[in-house]
């Protein structure tokens, strides 16, 4: 569909004010599990913008609803509150080069915002809708948040979800359609220590790792047709002195494919692993610690047609053709149970998940485009 010009001239006047609500999020600490500042702002920002009957559940989402009743047929629109870094104060933000810089800026918190100012223009507009619409800032999307907040919208909702679809990346034609699978554990070594002089020779927690992630790099990733597995130690830690025989010694470890036969099939090789590596003395053990799954049984005929949906909005927003691609988001949770869901960027950056992550404002007028040529699929025809 071709927008309005009252929906064009919204989406420049609105370019200043959206920079501001980014700034002002960004200044807001949201590290998994512990979103309730940020997701307080989100909802009295709805509540101030025309949003009726915000409210933020358990899982600390806030859920704004549109033309929602008590049975009608919904779809979901979400981006997430958290980020994956875990400070808990406020994040060094810097504008430089026509450039905003903050850890978060992109994701989630530019595609949140952009959400948020394009749900404004929706709700004081109240155009008519053939189903409910429920505008979420969900919570723990980012590593060990486990996708919290989409379970919760998806068990609160699912028998009544057309679709879901959620904002998040830094790619404004790329279409995330296949959900990435994962398991994610902390295995744990330990052993007696000692002295590293006088108890020399005695086994080393640390040494025990170091030796199980040797193996774990000499792995093979399975492959199914056109899967792809992957798998990361990401973090390692432990010890008590550099003169000390370490006791203890931890890491966290995940594999993650798009196709869950790889997934099962990660998931023998690392038991295997494991138990090549258990010591003669002192023990290694893994606790599951997450678990993203892979997509269930959609029905191809409506995944399809979302596909087709969020393509169209992609090339009208942007005069490109979509990427399609996988990737692990909140779809993973209504993809397996059977709902379909993709993945859109509103905006456009780099630097994910580093220290240095970077946002370039001037891709936020074509996010906003995006973001309401789809929303026209809902409108009353």
């Amino acid at each position: 569909m071709k927008l309005s010009r009252e929906a064009e001239q919204y989406i420049l006047d609105s370019q200043e004010e959206l920079k501001q609500l980014i700034r002002e999020l960004c200044a807001i600490p949201a590290p998994s599990h512990h979103e309730g500042a940020r997701a307080a702002f989100c909802r009295q920002w709805f509540e101030k913008n025309g949003g009726k009957n915000v409210t933020v559940d358990d899982a600390q989402n806030v859920i704004c609803p549109y033309r929602v009743t008590e049975d009608n047929e919904l779809a979901v629109v979400m981006a997430h509150t958290d980020t994956v870094f875990p400070d808990t104060e406020p994040m060094p933000f810097r504008e430089e080069g026509g450039r905003m810089f903050c850890p978060g800026v992109t994701d989630d918190t530019a595609n949140l915002a952009v959400m948020m100012i394009c749900a404004r223009y929706i709700l004081q507009k109240a155009p008519t809708t053939d189903i409910g619409v429920l505008f979420v800032a969900d919570s723990c999307e980012e590593g060990l948040g486990n996708l919290k907040g989409s379970r919760a919208v998806t068990a609160k909702y699912g028998s009544r979800m057309k679709e879901l679809v959620t904002l998040d990346g830094a790619n404004l034609t790329a279409v995330v359609t296949r959900a990435v699978g994962s398991h994610r554990y902390r295995v744990r070594a330990t052993t007696g220590g000692g002295h590293s002089f006088r108890d020399f020779g005695k086994p080393n927690a640390i040494a025990i790792l170091s030796e199980l992630v040797h193996e774990l790099y000499r792995v093979e990733p399975p492959a199914e047709g056109g899967s792809r597995t992957t798998y990361n130690v990401g973090v390692i830690s432990g010890g008590t002195s550099v003169n000390t025989i370490a006791q203890s010694a931890e890491l966290l470890y995940e594999y993650r494919s798009d196709d869950p036969r790889c997934l099962a099939k990660m998931e023998g090789i690392f038991r295997d692993v494991l138990a090549k590596c258990a010591p003669k003395e002192g023990t290694l053990s893994a606790e599951r610690i997450g678990e993203r799954p892979c997509a269930g049984q959609v029905d191809q005929g409506a995944m399809g047609d979302l596909i087709g949906r969020a393509a169209a909005a992609v090339r009208a927003a942007t005069g490109r053709e979509p990427v399609f691609t996988s990737g692990s988001t909140d779809c993973n949770i209504p993809l397996a149970a059977g709902i379909p869901a993709v993945c859109l960027g509103v905006c456009v950056g780099g630097g994910c998940h580093t220290r240095e992550e970077w946002l370039d404002p001037a891709s936020l007028a074509d996010g906003c485009r995006l973001f309401l040529e789809f929303f026209g699929n809902y409108l009353k025809k």
